[in-house]
């Protein structure tokens, strides 16, 4: 888009009436209320651990990611560039690794990786089951190589988004999908999930994925893509959690990005129904092409942001502005920018600015979305954010690594952390049951694309979704439209110190998911069984690779690494222990 094109662009966004605002807000949706919470010294402390996280955790945090950085920078230089034979060497190091596992004396096969790397909000028990056989993969966090010209990259398991975009957005590529946070593993997203707002075009971030190298259970390293003669495990490994075999290599799709996005911010006011329409119309409009981002951001059940952003060059961006440089440590948390736009906006005209590329794909980071208000609650005050923003975000790692069980326990009882996956004709319906249920905003809306296998893999688009007709906003033949609904916070009643059981309240949410063919992101804590785990998710592909690839006895089941708490991973690693104390008894 030229400059002139783009102003008068900008022009028309901002100068439109916005539909999506209703001339009055609609009244309140009731709140769930409950009886008062007896007194708890320790609520009452964690509503003061901003005096420790302040002084103590965040510099500590601070410097201990420095160290890691450096320590990784040193590591790099030591084993120099990472050629195609460089990296086979360290992949054969694995395969005889598996290799040299004693099935009849050795554990299950993990990685070698401490738990507390993960971002998940898991315990990674399963990693202590019986007597575990680690296999260290520390190795492979590299880029390999980057083909602009046939828009491809080759990466290694352990390297982060942060490292990524940093290779690649100096030459003008990207990957279609950059998840938020710099410390998610290209490991990661693949065995299990990654989404941006870039989803309801290009799928999650295995959708992304053009091959894999996977060494399975006896050290036979396999290749596989979408149609040669291991399509299967290509397919099964989405969602897998690392339970089919090792990733040790993956292909990805890139795509020609510019410096800068031009990103459009929508105040919608209404019903939370009307909201779930607004979010329709702006995320997969009829009337024009659809935008490479969108956002919703829903602060209560009447007021919302939905964001829609596109690539603009730097010409652009500087000719019509205005810019805004948000990655910088003082300005403010995204998620309270765009509330502001919203608090001051009279009649919800559109906003329109311009925003560096890799700003924009970071933009939660400082603020983990909006988790880092409950350790330091004035983190967005300009005070705060001009003398201490630098030392944000703290790292989640540290965190896991510095909590205690004790501390670990009560964390799961006074937070909740869901991303859930629902067909785009019930998200009116799912942020009504959050409201109903949690209380707890904002809400993050993410939308994305689920491809039709008819595979048996673990996630797929509704039967039949295809043959509604007209279709629904956003499907095609081929692909259904969903909506990752996001919830993390505190809930509100415990909040209005009021009584209130997490765990009835998630069993709730993931009972009436399996009932409209939703999905529960596997990072979170869980209360389904193992019978529930499997009806919301299908076993079919996954059980015949699992026999297939030789996993089962060797590779831990997805569900004893991410079910139901107390009764999947801590309860299978003690069950596991006893068992192979028997085994040698």
């Amino acid at each position: 888009m030229t400059g002139g094109d783009a102003a008068a662009d900008v022009a028309r966004r901002a100068g439109t009436a916005n539909p999506f605002w209703a001339a009055t807000p609609p009244p309140e949706r009731p709140r769930p209320t409950g009886a008062a919470a007896p007194f708890s010294l320790v609520d009452l402390l964690a509503r003061f651990r901003w005096l420790v996280i302040v002084p103590i955790v965040l510099p500590l945090s601070f410097l201990w990611a420095a160290l890691h950085a450096a320590r990784t920078a040193a590591a790099a230089r030591r084993r120099g560039p990472t050629t195609d034979a460089v990296h086979a060497a360290r992949v054969a190091a694995v395969q005889a690794r598996v290799r040299a596992r004693d099935p009849a004396a050795d554990g299950r096969i993990c990685t070698a990786r401490h738990a507390f790397w993960s971002v998940s909000t898991r315990d990674g028990a399963y990693k202590q089951a019986g007597t575990p056989f680690p296999v260290d993969l520390s190795a492979l966090q590299d880029v390999v190589s980057v083909d602009v010209d046939r828009l491809r990259v080759k990466v290694e398991p352990y390297v982060d988004m942060g490292r990524l975009t940093a290779a690649l957005l100096p030459r003008g590529v990207c990957t279609p999908v950059v998840p938020e946070y710099d410390d998610l593993t290209v490991g990661g997203l693949i065995n299990g999930y990654g989404i941006e707002g870039s989803s309801h075009k290009y799928g999650l971030f295995s959708d992304i994925v053009e091959s894999v190298d996977v060494v399975i259970a006896d050290g036979t390293l396999v290749h596989a893509t979408r149609d040669n003669e291991a399509s299967d495990l290509f397919f099964a490994l989405p969602w897998s959690y690392g339970a089919l075999g090792l990733l040790v290599a993956a292909e990805l799709r890139l795509i020609p990005v510019e410096p800068y996005m031009r990103v459009t911010y929508y105040p919608v006011r209404g019903t939370l129904r009307e909201l779930g329409v607004a979010w329709e119309r702006l995320m997969a409009p009829a009337d024009r092409p659809w935008s490479e981002y969108v956002e919703g951001l829903i602060y209560d059940s009447r007021h919302g942001v939905i964001t829609v952003a596109d690539y603009a060059s730097e010409a652009e961006a500087k000719a019509v502005g205005p810019i805004n440089r948000m990655g910088w440590w003082f300005k403010p948390w995204f998620h309270r920018y765009a509330e502001t736009i919203l608090n001051t906006s009279v009649d919800g005209a559109p906003h329109v600015e311009y925003v560096p590329t890799r700003d924009y794909y970071h933009r939660h980071t400082r603020s983990l979305y909006w988790e880092a208000e409950m350790l330091v609650p004035f983190g967005n005050a300009a005070a705060f954010r001009w003398l201490a923003g630098w030392l944000m975000p703290p790292r989640v790692s540290f965190l896991k690594l510095t909590m205690v069980a004790r501390l670990w326990e009560y964390y799961n009882t006074k937070f909740v952390a869901h991303d859930v996956l629902v067909p785009l004709r019930h998200t009116a319906a799912c942020m009504e049951l959050m409201h109903d249920t949690y209380d707890i905003y904002p809400l993050w809306l993410c939308p994305h694309r689920l491809a039709k296998t008819r595979r048996g893999t673990m996630l797929d688009a509704e039967a039949g979704f295809e043959h509604r007709l007209p279709l629904a906003p956003g499907d095609s033949p081929d692909a259904q439209m969903y909506t990752d609904v996001g919830v993390w916070y505190t809930p509100g009643p415990i909040l209005r110190g009021e009584a209130f059981d997490t765990a009835a309240a998630s069993h709730t949410m993931e009972q009436w998911l399996i009932e409209h063919h939703g999905y529960q992101a596997m990072y979170a804590i869980s209360e389904l069984n193992e019978a529930d785990f499997w009806r919301m998710f299908d076993r079919t592909l996954y059980a015949a690779c699992r026999a297939k690839y030789g996993a089962e006895g060797v590779f831990m089941d997805v569900y004893y690494k991410v079910g139901r708490k107390g009764a999947s991973a801590s309860a299978q690693a003690k069950a596991a222990t006893s068992t192979g104390k028997a085994k040698r008894a």
